[in-house]
């Protein structure tokens, strides 16, 4: 009897210890708790030696929120049921697959105009993937995207304002020329011409270095191009999905590994 005391007692006393150990970080750190809820106000991508771990180049200060605002427009975090979607559709291996084969036909041209516009591929094979992955169901059908159904169009989902942007579209411009421009934007290779273009332009409106961006180099660029991300989509949580995807072992093989033609079969 005295020793079936003993074994409740420490069973009593282990289970305390156990629910008292689980508790201590939701005591000691709330906040990161809290953090964790909404990835779009905070992220995290590798730090580079020497620059310390304070600094989070996905964060963006009020001050920063409100001057993007100002200038470009933006429209702060996806609901977070908007998020949960989003990354369910993400899981579908089946839709990831055929993603990456309409990148891999479009790599040619990712390369040769991030080349000749000093954009990172990286990052616009990393929107392509997402936009694609993303995209409305019939939206690439040119009667619908002519009714005016939809804003955005083709695999970066851009908008006519882009055309406009680059001096490719006049603001008052005809129900013909509207139309013309619809028609660009549907066309795999123009759409991500202009893709590329914008990043370009967006560059030198944020005065940022005229060179090719490389987010495991320099937070200072991992930054940039998180805000480059966001200017993209407007949304805040979109720059983590982005520079995250943009890691992605096969993308980033699918864009730079050397393709070798298969040996010629002996007769």
């Amino acid at each position: 009897m005295r020793f079936g005391r003993v074994l409740h007692r420490r069973r009593f006393g282990l289970v305390a210890l156990l629910v008292g150990l689980t508790a201590i970080p939701f005591a000691v750190t709330p906040n990161r708790q809290l953090l964790l809820l909404d990835p779009g106000l905070s992220g995290s991508i590798s730090t580079p030696a020497g620059e310390g771990d304070s600094y989070d180049p996905l964060r963006f200060s009020a001050a920063e929120l409100l001057e993007l605002k100002r200038r470009f427009g933006v429209h702060g975090p996806q609901p977070r049921l908007a998020q949960l979607f989003t990354s369910g559709i993400d899981q579908l291996e089946p839709l990831r697959s055929h993603t990456l084969g309409r990148i891999a036909d479009l790599r040619p041209l990712i390369i040769a105009e991030c080349r000749r516009q000093r954009v990172n591929p990286m990052l616009v094979a990393a929107v392509l993937f997402d936009e694609m992955r993303h995209a409305k169901p019939g939206e690439d059908i040119p009667l619908a995207a002519h009714s005016g159904l939809f804003s955005t169009h083709g695999p970066a989902q851009l908008g006519l304002g882009e055309l406009v942007h680059q001096g490719l579209l006049k603001e008052n411009a005809s129900e013909a020329e509207i139309s013309q421009a619809r028609t660009e934007l549907l066309d795999p290779q123009r759409n991500v011409t202009l893709l590329v273009g914008k990043f370009a332009r967006l560059s030198r409106e944020l005065n940022l270095p005229q060179r090719t961006l490389e987010a495991s180099s320099s937070q200072r660029d991992a930054k940039a191009l998180a805000t480059l991300a966001y200017l993209h989509n407007g949304k805040l949580d979109y720059p983590r999905r982005i520079l995250r995807t943009m890691q992605d072992p096969e993308l980033h093989a699918l864009l730079y590994a050397g393709r070798k033609q298969p040996p010629a079969p002996l007769i």
